[in-house]
């Protein structure tokens, strides 16, 4: 990246001319994988001697307490909450990723706002509108999406963390309890990101496999779009 791409407006009173880092995106589900694989790339990136930054959903100082209480206390409606993820990603945006890419490093992004989108879909948004909202949303050089099927993404959640009322959609699905409504929630989301794979040329990545096999793969995509040493 050197000259920034938007998929809409932009900030059309920033300066976007130089930008020599790379913005590379880990999309995917709840529970595929994606917090684990940015650590690893973080470290391995690191070693190589690049300096990198890493960033996801809900990190903005601005927005980030209020997110948390209204999900804590449901508080708040779909139409509003999709909005106040629309504002945490434009402060995340504005005042860390074009920041860290200007300076040359590597950022790291777990999730953009594709998984937000989704998210919206499937409560009820309408498509367009939902993506006009990220009309100011900056091009990544990379976009690595983590699939695994469903059977396989139950299996770790019930050997893992375990299933919560927002991963398993239960505002959405009005389920009898956490398991069926993870199982109808999560299937759509795949479907929605699935979608999404075609339109913004996501590059697929089976995240089924064993760890260090898939890290193996995602090292092998980023190299050819890592700055020269």
């Amino acid at each position: 990246m050197t000259i920034a791409e938007f998929y809409g407006a932009g900030f059309p009173y920033r300066n976007l001319n130089d930008f020599p880092g790379r913005l590379i995106v880990l999309e995917g589900t709840d529970g595929v994988g994606r917090s684990t694989q940015i650590a690893m790339l973080r470290r391995w990136l690191e070693e190589a001697g690049y300096a990198v930054s890493d960033t996801g959903l809900r990190r903005s100082p601005l927005t980030q307490p209020g997110l948390d209480a209204a999900k804590q206390g449901h508080t708040l409606g779909k139409l509003t909450m999709s909005l106040f993820y629309a504002t945490d990603f434009a402060d995340r945006l504005e005042n860390q990723i074009l920041p860290a890419l200007r300076a040359g490093f590597i950022v790291l992004s777990d999730r953009y706002f594709f998984s937000v989108i989704a998210r919206d879909v499937v409560r009820g948004a309408d498509p367009r509108w939902a993506r006009n909202v990220y009309g100011f949303a900056l091009k990544p050089d990379l976009i690595l999406y983590l699939r695994t099927d469903l059977t396989n993404l139950v299996s770790r959640i019930v050997h893992g963390r375990g299933f919560n009322y927002w991963e398993a959609g239960m505002d959405v699905t009005r389920a009898d309890n956490l398991y069926d409504s993870f199982v109808i929630y999560q299937s759509r989301m795949i479907e929605q990101l699935d979608q999404m794979a075609t339109e913004y040329n996501f590059i697929q990545i089976d995240a089924s496999r064993a760890v260090m096999t898939v890290n193996e793969d995602l090292r092998n995509h980023i190299r050819p779009f890592l700055p020269s040493s």
